[in-house]
């Protein structure tokens, strides 16, 4: 079975002075991959730029550039795309059940070289720079990884973990927040957990990637739906070995289901934001705003 969202990304940016030049370069368009197929996208950008493109990132990812060269004191981005997301597999729900996590290391201990798809994941094992792998980190870790523990438990714990021993708090951390900050303050939003799933997960020698994307959230009963309530969200996916990624989301407390729309990823936010940008402008302030709706669509499923 398959579920199909409609979806709409508006970001809107307010300068308090007129603007004579945008650069913008984002990533707003869902991947496509087995599991999810990305049927409409597009994306349109007021006032209407100059020059816009795009193109796939080293990591398979497509951004959008944009270059607005008239004056103006408001920038307008809307992404819309139709997806089609599918329900896991029987394979999906077997995915490092079995195995221990020491088995999907990338490079055993001592090992320095990989080939074929372990190559592919190592590069997801480093830690960044600077490093977030501190020994508050690897302390947090060791609990959820016992030796011989099979990986899929092990995620599952280090998620619940997380989901139980952190508030959520909008507001409370930035994008440039450190791990070893939201691990000391115990608070955070889902990039802040995400990001410090993957520390542990490098902690121990595992290839994680950061995941950038949608989320459905379904109303209360007996409530309608509320426009532009949803956000963009971000989670994590641990690589299990020939049999490819476990994606799973600590805010939640659950493994990714057909809930999830998946844009992006990377090896952590940096890598993959939904928007960035350079403007030119003698304006002391501005502000944006961000509106995300992911409705979905009743459609015959196969």
């Amino acid at each position: 079975m398959s579920r199909q969202y409609r979806i709409r990304h508006i970001t809107t940016y307010t300068y308090s002075d007129r603007v004579t030049s945008s650069y913008g370069r984002g990533f707003l368009a869902p991947r496509e991959f087995d599991g999810q197929r990305c049927v409409e996208k597009s994306v349109e950008v007021q006032p209407a730029p100059t020059d816009q493109s795009y193109g796939v990132d080293v990591f398979g990812n497509e951004d959008v550039y944009f270059h607005v060269t008239s004056d103006h004191d408001k920038l307008i981005v809307t992404a819309d795309s139709l997806v089609e997301v599918d329900e896991p597999s029987p394979r999906d729900l077997r995915l490092g059940a079995a195995e221990a996590w020491e088995t999907a290391r990338p490079l055993a201990p001592g090992e320095y070289t990989a080939s074929g798809a372990r190559a592919s994941a190592v590069e997801f094992v480093l830690d960044l720079d600077t490093p977030e792998v501190t020994d508050g980190v690897v302390a947090y870790a060791d609990a959820s990884f016992p030796a011989g523990r099979p990986l899929r438990e092990a995620i599952v714990d280090l998620t619940h973990r997380i989901f139980t021993d952190f508030t959520y708090q909008s507001g409370s951390t930035t994008v440039s927040t450190k791990v070893a900050d939201v691990l000391e303050a115990r608070s955070g939003v889902c990039q802040d957990f995400a990001r410090l799933a993957i520390a542990c997960l490098r902690a121990k020698g595992l290839a994680a990637r950061y995941v950038s994307g949608y989320l459905a959230t379904e109303p209360p009963p007996g409530k309608e739906r509320m426009i532009g309530v949803d956000a963009t969200h971000a989670w994590a996916a641990v690589w299990t070995g020939a049999s490819g990624w476990l994606a799973f989301d600590p805010t939640n407390d659950q493994l990714v289901d057909e809930r999830y729309t998946t844009v992006a990823w990377g090896r952590d936010y940096a890598d993959v934001p939904p928007l960035r940008g350079v403007i030119y402008t003698e304006a002391e302030e501005s502000s944006i705003s961000v509106s995300v709706d992911v409705a979905p669509v009743d459609f015959p499923a196969s």
